[in-house]
């Protein structure tokens, strides 16, 4: 379940250590109610178990800088928009942030994030990335339909849940080769690899997101816990 309906709720939540999570789970970083992989020391409750990591400050990313670590992030949706007032809470404590111009840059985000890490440098580093291809209107580069084409709207009387669906497929398979070697570079690291939030199609007669629905909050989730 999804702290959050909509990208900035919940990439605000995860920021504070609100990460996705099963609620009836007794895991630490699967129910982070229980236990957080990222616990801000001064806000909310400890939970059950031991969390990975216990941080100080703004959010985790202002928490990870005091603790000398670099931190990278960059984001394809338009809440990141660096040209935006409102995407200051989100980005205005990574010491470097790019943001493409819109949701089907992944390459070049990758190209971004490699590029620094190759410089060398003894501290550890914190990267964020999030990925725009799978959020509406599923669209990756080189996809045999236009961005233009978004089958997935609000209160639209056109929307086709079959090619959500298979978009989003073919999306997703897409995005997984692209990531492997930056996944590969973390590979002894903790990472975690999660949606913000998932899309209706169709169901109760509902469409995309930013509404309270199973649906919307249902997401995957990964993570693999390195050393602290």
């Amino acid at each position: 379940m999804a702290p959050g309906n909509f990208t900035y709720s919940s990439h605000m939540a995860m920021f504070m250590g609100f990460t996705p999570g099963d609620a009836a789970c007794r895991e630490v970083g699967v129910n982070p109610k229980y236990g957080k992989i990222f616990r801000m020391s001064q806000g909310g409750i400890a939970g059950q178990g031991k969390e990975h990591f216990l941080l100080s400050g703004r959010n985790i990313i202002d928490g990870f800088g005091r603790i000398g670590y670099r931190t990278l992030g960059t984001g394809a949706v338009g809440w990141f928009n660096p040209d935006t007032e409102t995407a200051e809470n989100l980005i205005g404590d990574f010491q470097e942030f790019y943001y493409p111009g819109n949701t089907w840059s992944l390459q070049q985000q990758l190209a971004w994030l490699q590029e620094r890490l190759d410089v060398k440098n003894e501290a550890p580093v914190f990267v964020f990335l999030n990925i725009g291809e799978t959020h509406v209107p599923y669209y990756f580069d080189g996809a045999p339909w236009s961005f233009e084409h978004n089958p997935c709207v609000p209160f639209c009387d056109n929307n086709d849940a079959h090619e959500s669906r298979r978009r989003q497929v073919l999306a997703l398979e897409w995005i997984d080769e692209k990531l492997a070697p930056l996944l590969k570079t973390f590979s002894r690291s903790t990472v975690l690899l999660c949606a913000d939030h998932g899309d209706c199609w169709g169901e109760d007669g509902l469409w995309e997101h930013g509404i309270s629905h199973e649906k919307v909050l249902e997401v995957p989730l990964l993570f693999r816990l390195g050393k602290t």
